[in-house]
Formats: C-alpha cells, structure tokens, sequence
C-alpha cells in the first residue's frame, strides 16, 4: 500500500498528521533553512503525542554539506539515546557528486536504523549516477523530486529511477496531488509532503483535513 509521510515541526503537527491518516513523519526544525535536526526535546514531545513513525533530520546548516560533523554525530546519539531508531541525512561534496565519506561517517552513528537519503540526490550533479552512489550507502528510502526544481520537472526521471533496483522510492518537493495519479501508475508507493498540508503556509500548523485528502487519494 502507498505511503505518505508528513513533514512534522512540532508535536501539534504531529497529532494532526496523525490524525489525518498519515503513515509516516519526516521531524525538522527550522524551514527556512530547508529543514535542520530538531532539539531532542522536540522529538520526545512527538514520540509522546503519537505512535507513528517518525524519522529525524539530521542536518545542521542550509545547503548539502555539514556545518560540523562532529556536532552531527553527537546529535544523533543523543536522538538514539532518546528513542529515536529512523533518520534522514545525506551530502553533497563541493563538485555536487554524493559525498560518500561524511554520509557514511554519520551513518556510522545510525547501526540498526532505518535511514532515508534526502534531497541532496536532487540537486547532485547528475541524479542517475547519484542515485547508483547512492544504492552502496545502507538507507532504505531516497528521498527525490527527480530534479532541484521539483516533482513536476522531474518526474520523467522519477520513472527511470523507479526502475532501478532498491532503495524504495519516496517522492516529494513540489509535489502536487495532480501529480499522484500518474505517479502511482508508474509504480510509487512513497509520498512526501510539507507546504502542501499546511494551508497557510510553514507558519501554520500541519492540517489534518489536508492530510486526509492526501490520505485518500493513495487509496
């Protein structure tokens, strides 16, 4: 069965999102920078107001490459230590090819945890052959669009990646629900979205009446 996961800010996002038939929960802080690891205050507050799953940010600066390694690895032990057993990371090196050193090295925090590779695969400098590199790394789940512009310019490549062998894919950035129907027919069964359940914009709160709609068009 398809999948959407919903991007949750705060517990009160996260009850909605539940509340709307959401499967999944991708945790953030800070949207304006695209999304940054949460607080582990922030997680236990939403690993208490629900039961779904919910996999953490770990991400420290705007951009594909860590602003401190370091601080990145304490912070998910720390995540760990908390609870947390899914994560989301990924980063690009300074020619924009998938930097499979820092991955792994912060993969390395994460043994026996489900992990998704994010969006950095988007805006590398050539999505398929990201996407091979990408295949070696130990994540489940690529989070993709198929292009840094979003699902509407990439959803040619969203196919051809479909044919690949595993990680699954989960499609999200810029994905609208007139976007679904031809996604679930080429074989998605992973859906991402954020703005797109929030009527008025990131500085509202998730709406699970959006959710729902988003629920009901995967069925």
């Amino acid at each position: 069965m398809p999948i959407l996961e919903v991007i949750a800010l705060t517990a009160r996002d996260a009850e909605a999102a539940q509340a709307g038939g959401a499967h999944r929960l991708e945790l953030v802080a800070d949207m304006a920078s695209d999304g940054l690891t949460p607080s582990v205050a922030t997680f236990k507050e939403v690993r208490e107001a629900v039961d779904l799953p919910v996999r953490v940010m770990l991400r420290d600066a705007p951009g594909f490459a860590p602003g401190d390694l370091r601080r990145l690895r304490r912070q998910a032990g720390e995540l760990r230590e908390a609870g947390a057993t899914e994560f989301v990371l990924g980063f690009l090196d300074a020619e924009g090819e998938i930097d499979e050193g820092v991955t792994l090295n912060l993969a390395a925090e994460l043994e026996g945890c489900a992990w998704t590779f994010h969006r950095a695969l988007d805006n590398s400098a050539d999505v398929f052959r990201s996407w091979e590199t990408v295949r070696t790394l130990g994540c489940d789940t690529v989070l993709a669009a198929g292009s840094p512009k979003g699902v509407a310019d990439g959803i040619e490549n969203l196919k051809e990646l479909l044919a690949q062998a595993p990680p699954a894919l989960l499609v999200g950035g810029g994905l609208q629900q007139h976007h679904v129907e031809e996604l679930l027919a080429a074989g998605v069964t992973g859906f991402h979205v954020g703005s797109a359940v929030r009527p008025s914009g990131w500085d509202s709160p998730v709406d699970s009446a959006a959710v729902r709609k988003w629920v009901d068009r995967l069925v």
